[in-house]
């Protein structure tokens, strides 16, 4: 018997559309291996016509007021609530997350941005009005940028997308937003909830694969490319952009040291580590995957974190007792093995270093020690639930060791003393430093980093400030 295959579209102009040229690729379920849908596969007749839909929006969208904005996003955030098992289940699809987690981890969050934004739509001002020449006052106002490009990652695509659309919309932008071509399908079922919301052409979401996103970035009409994604995906979206000067917002990769002084706790340290290193299988730039451990503790440090990866489940989606679903795609897979297969001599497999069962994309919890500075698997991000180890010997090797690699998304530090605290997160290069915790994130302070992790910040009033531009206004007082 052969099961039919779900048929996903495109949304543009508020109607749900094949690719114009009828190609298609196929969506497969990480958790089996099986392909369980189709989504278009769309070319630049595609990108064209959600363009001209989103342009032909802006004016309407722009002019409306910031309460209504709120009013909208308000009610998309309600019918994502009540519509939260379908979304979940779509999400679980697209990932092979756990059923359970997607629905208490990420979606009451997903939701609350939105939230969020919804009233940061009725902040949108300038500073207050004065006389800097005589006889002259000058107005700064905040505008919307226009029509937005943006492209969603697969590893959180529900949440990554309302971080896209939820700060552009509030501003007054239309939106064209690209799901990963791995994850496309609770990016159409949050298309099909928002189309009893929204203006038609407000909201857009284009389906396909790279070369999709390229002909976004490229395309004359949007004043705006935002993407969450890798580094080769940001410079290559940087690079196009510059050439009509577009603005451009890159949440990229990472690669999140995790420095435990000596007078850490270390049992809630080695327990809260391998929460952070491991969930969502690692996939997330922010990931506690990089500890530095002060050469006091380091050996009880390992045995007590190789126990925790040991006690870590990977299963089904639906298995209540699992931490974390499989690797997203066969190549990510490829990508995750290959690092441990090019382990250096000196490196020693503590926990884990294997695929789990035949099935699916699912890859053991792992633990690896003995690492130098410029091992491979230091210096680049793997993706994976892999948790490196490195000693350190006081609190200047740590730095050291902590900021040389060329990414600076988020950071951690484990110790007791307020002053050490202070002085590290001072002095770490990342635009994120938690102290005695990792991973948090909340709707009200920004997310987002400094080097080769990018520009711009999600999240929070910076984030949508992002999304706006400012226009001075002088007018002389004798007219």
């Amino acid at each position: 018997m052969t099961t039919e295959l779900r048929r996903l579209r495109n949304y543009i102009g508020g109607e749900f559309k094949d690719a114009a040229d009828g190609r298609t690729t196929e969506v497969v379920n990480p958790a089996t291996g099986e392909v369980y849908a189709t989504a278009p596969l769309s070319g630049q007749a595609d990108v064209d016509a959600a363009m001209a839909a989103a342009a032909a929006a802006f004016p309407g969208w722009r002019d409306t007021t910031p309460s209504e904005r709120q009013k909208a996003l308000l009610k998309i955030a309600d019918a994502f609530e009540a519509r939260a098992d379908e979304l979940v289940a779509a999400e679980s699809e697209n990932t092979g997350k756990p059923l359970g987690l997607t629905a208490s981890e990420e979606l009451p969050p997903m939701v609350d941005q939105i939230r969020f934004f919804a009233g940061a739509a009725r902040l949108l001002e300038g500073r207050s009005a004065g006389e800097y020449m005589d006889g002259m006052t000058s107005i700064i106002r905040r505008e919307p940028v226009g029509v937005c490009a943006q492209v969603a990652p697969w590893n959180y695509p529900m949440m990554m997308a309302v971080w896209k659309f939820a700060p552009a919309i509030a501003a007054g932008n239309t939106v064209v937003l690209k799901p990963s071509d791995t994850t496309p399908a609770s990016t159409v079922l949050m298309a099909e909830i928002i189309d009893s919301v929204l203006p038609k052409g407000v909201f857009n979401v284009v389906c396909g694969d790279r070369e999709t996103g390229k002909a976004m970035v490229e395309h004359s009409t949007p004043a705006m490319a935002s993407i969450t994604g890798s580094v080769r995906a940001g410079m290559q979206v940087a690079e196009s952009a510059s050439k009509d000067v577009k603005r451009v917002h890159l949440e990229l990769g990472g690669k999140a040291p995790v420095v435990v002084f000596e007078d850490a706790d270390l049992a809630k340290a080695v327990e809260d580590i391998a929460v952070a290193g491991y969930f969502n299988a690692g996939q997330d730039c922010t990931a506690a995957t990089r500890v530095l451990v002060h050469e006091s503790i380091h050996d009880e440090f390992v045995a007590a974190l190789a126990k925790a990866a040991a006690e870590t489940r990977t299963g089904q989606p639906d298995d209540e007792d699992v931490l974390y679903g499989p690797l997203n795609n066969p190549n990510q897979l490829q990508q995750v093995a290959g690092f441990i297969e090019r382990l250096p001599a000196h490196a020693k497999v503590e926990a884990g270093g294997h695929r789990v069962g035949d099935k699916g994309f699912f890859y053991a919890p792992t633990v690896v020690s003995g690492l130098k500075q410029d091992d491979e698997i230091i210096q680049n991000e793997v993706f994976g639930p892999v948790i490196t180890v490195q000693s350190f010997t006081d609190e200047t090797q740590a730095l050291e060791y902590a900021n040389g690699v060329e990414f600076a998304l988020a950071s951690s530090v484990w110790t007791k003393d307020h002053g050490r605290a202070m002085r590290m997160s001072k002095n770490l290069d990342f635009g994120c430093v938690w102290i005695n915790t990792h991973i948090p994130l909340v709707a009200e302070m920004p997310h987002g980093g400094f080097k080769k992790s990018g520009y711009g910040k999600d999240l929070s009033a910076y984030g949508f400030e992002d999304y706006t531009r400012i226009k001075h206004v002088m007018t002389s007082l004798d007219s």
